[in-house]
């Protein structure tokens, strides 16, 4: 194992999220626009340059690595880079440097892929779900079908994938919802995950009347259900209460009304090989041309830390900052990955 990464703080990066791909087959309104231009091809990582990144920093003491997009199941065998990614668990025949392998998806693939999944070590899977009404979810999504995204997670139970519903919680869109959602997640043996939305790229929506505190809507559901505060962390941003009435846990993902910052622990690497050490912030460092010209590890891991160094404290989100504000968050989700 190398040295692990320290930020200017100290704080200890050992998660990376990994993007595989900027390409979705949803439209997302608090995520992309509806005509989003994806990247040419020769500007995406191969498959041996991400896999070759994604070594060097679990070799430097990365621990959990959660692939995602764009929809990261889009891309054209995908199954490949999660069983070389496998091969890195504590398990039988693993090197034994990651704890854990995850992955973020919309569930559009997960019927085709849950069992790929599942034999490559993935145990747990975040699923992106809106909303329970068909007609609700198109428009959420504007592309994506109810009954698929369904199917998905019926077979992710059935791979004996654990599951996190993450929810997008929106004012007047499916604030209405949230009831429903932690009654079906108790059903289905699910934890939900609520999440403020975040203003990243323009998306062609007004997200500022959409914007829900999520303070406001625990202090509501508290009057019909019985949320207990956990001490336990997953190491994601994510806090969790348990949900007495069903045993499973809610999780609150509050980056506008109480950041998570002091205790951020995660790096992401873009599909193009930018390295962003925070969300919300526009600095990036570029992996992709140094691995393209021929960089030694130890050069690459050099870039890396150096990037880390200049995580800043803290992001600043800010939901109707204009677009044309110096800073105002330009890049989309799906372009960070997730």
């Amino acid at each position: 194992m190398g040295t692990p990464f320290l930020d200017s703080l100290g704080r200890t990066v050992t998660y990376l999220r990994v993007s595989v791909t900027d390409r979705c087959d949803m439209r997302c309104v608090y995520c992309m626009s509806e005509t989003m231009s994806f990247l040419p091809k020769a500007e995406i990582l191969t498959y041996a340059e991400l896999e070759r990144l994604c070594a060097a920093f679990i070799r430097s003491g990365v621990t959990r690595l959660r692939v995602t997009g764009g929809e990261p199941l889009v891309r054209r065998d995908v199954g490949d880079f999660f069983q070389a990614m496998g091969q890195w668990l504590h398990r039988s025949g693993g090197n034994g440097h990651l704890d854990e392998l995850t992955v973020t998806t919309n569930g559009s693939r997960l019927a085709e892929h849950a069992g790929m999944l599942a034999g490559a070590g993935v145990r747990r899977v975040n699923i992106s779900l809106d909303s329970l009404d068909s007609e609700k979810f198109h428009r959420i999504t504007r592309r994506g079908t109810l009954d698929q995204t369904l199917a998905g997670v019926r077979a992710a139970r059935l791979a004996g994938l654990a599951i996190r519903i993450n929810t997008v919680a929106m004012a007047g869109v499916n604030d209405d919802e949230f009831d429903t959602l932690l009654a079906w997640c108790g059903e289905i043996g699910a934890d939900l995950c609520l999440i403020e939305t975040m203003p990243m790229g323009e998306t062609g929506e007004d997200r500022t009347d959409r914007y829900l505190p999520l303070s406001a809507v625990r202090a509501d559901l508290s009057r019909r259900w019985t949320l207990e505060p956990l001490a336990e962390r997953t190491g994601g941003p994510a806090r969790y209460l348990r949900v007495r009435e069903t045993g499973r846990r809610l999780g609150l993902i509050t980056p506008m009304t109480h950041n998570f910052c002091e205790s951020c622990n995660r790096v992401r690497l873009s599909c193009t090989g930018q390295l962003y050490p925070c969300l919300g912030d526009e600095g990036a460092t570029d992996l992709r041309q140094p691995l393209r010209d021929g960089a030694s590890d130890a050069d690459l891991l050099h870039l890396v830390q150096s990037a880390i160094l200049r995580k800043p404290k803290g992001h600043d989100f800010v939901i109707g900052r204009r677009a044309d504000d110096p800073a105002a968050m330009r890049r989309h989700m799906s372009v960070t990955g997730g």
